[in-house]
């Protein structure tokens, strides 16, 4: 029997965001035969004709894109589920001081838990995105086990936004882009004469858009000025707006750049950058130098974790993390694991960890899970 005589049937709703990402996902899975239809889902209304929330033109773009493919779309509002599960938090988050990342809580919220959920009351057998990752079904120890690997294309690799998703998330979900590139992709769409083929990523906060980050914030929490402090000697050189509005090896924006005080090995004046915050004195300390060491840590501690498998790795094995999104994988211990606590020790001292971010942990390909930086 053929792949496609397989897959014929077998129904599958994409996530059709309006990109060209989940354009193609939806394209290949027809191609390969299953049943596909799109989804269409719209998480965000509170300001949405400012120019800077582009809905209504994604909306447009994946309604021209199934045209093509040939493919139903149906479009679902979750904006009240995104505001309670995800937005309130994001906002709980910055009030407290911390840099949360509202990316990956969307992700296991809303596009696999709103999403899958509602995909499932339409009949559908599993769920597609087009997130370049891969799930694979492992075999071992008389257990079937969904485990969330790294795409092909490191580069473009988005398993760190995936690593609250659980088994139950995993057996149901199709990655279609894990083995291609982006440059791959585009020229698929290219080929197809899908309109969204050279449309540029969207980038900013998931489902909200691009926009400026301070002015977007202070609708939301009010400005609360303080002290900017200079770490090692407690001198007052400025005054914040808020703390919400920075975040740990900031540079830019802490208007303070004409102190200039300690000078690199060319003579040249360093800048400031945040080391970190007092939220009950409300201070913002700062220090001069990105090699500074306040800036350097080998240790974090993880607190909310997820384990994908539903089981904690060993504690003392060597592993690799990621301390941030960008950041490269480094090798690791789990020093102390306990139930909702972990100790990450770092082979090599990392650079502004970010209490709020995720740290994911991996195991050659295999994306074991994280936590969130305390």
């Amino acid at each position: 029997m053929s792949a496609s005589n397989i897959m014929d049937g077998m129904r599958v709703v994409v996530g059709i965001s309006g990109g060209v990402d989940s354009a193609v996902a939806a394209l290949l899975l027809k191609r390969q035969g299953y049943a596909v239809s799109g989804l269409f889902m719209k998480n965000w209304e509170d300001d949405d004709g400012d120019g800077y929330c582009s809905s209504r033109q994604d909306l447009i773009d994946a309604a021209s894109a199934c045209d093509v493919i040939g493919i139903d779309l149906e479009v679902m509002n979750f904006s009240r589920e995104y505001k309670e599960r995800v937005f309130a938090d994001f906002l709980r988050e910055y009030e407290a001081g911390r840099t949360p990342n509202p990316d990956i809580l969307c992700n296991s919220e809303i596009k696999f838990r709103c999403f899958l959920d509602h995909a499932m009351d339409m009949g559908a057998e599993c769920i597609a995105t087009g997130h370049y990752a891969q799930v694979r079904a492992w075999e071992g120890g008389g257990s079937r086990e969904f485990q969330l690997l790294k795409a092909e294309d490191g580069t473009k690799d988005q398993s760190y936004f995936l690593y609250r998703l659980t088994q139950a998330q995993l057996a149901k979900t199709l990655f279609p882009l894990g083995a291609l590139t982006k440059r791959e992709v585009r020229r698929i769409a290219a080929e197809a004469g899908l309109p969204v083929a050279a449309k540029k990523d969207s980038t900013g906060i998931c489902f909200i858009g691009e926009r400026p980050f301070r002015e977007f914030l202070m609708r939301y929490l009010p400005t609360r000025p303080g002290e900017i402090r200079n770490l090692d000697d407690g001198r007052v050189l400025g005054e914040h707006q808020g703390l919400m509005y920075h975040t740990v090896g900031q540079r830019k924006g802490l208007g303070i750049g004409g102190i200039r005080e300690r000078q690199d090995a060319a003579g040249e004046h360093e800048a400031w950058y945040v080391a970190g915050k007092d939220v009950a004195a409300n201070v913002l300390t700062v220090v001069q130098g990105r090699d500074h060491p306040a800036l350097l840590k080998n240790r974090l501690t993880a607190l909310d974790l997820n384990w994908i498998a539903g089981r904690r790795p060993h504690a003392h094995w060597v592993y690799a993390a990621k301390p941030r999104y960008r950041a490269p994988d480094m090798p690791c211990v789990i020093d102390l694991l306990e139930e909702d606590r972990a100790e990450i020790v770092f082979a090599q001292p990392q650079w502004a960890l970010t209490p709020g971010q995720s740290v994911v942990l991996y195991e050659s390909q295999v994306c074991l899970g994280g936590g969130i930086i305390a």
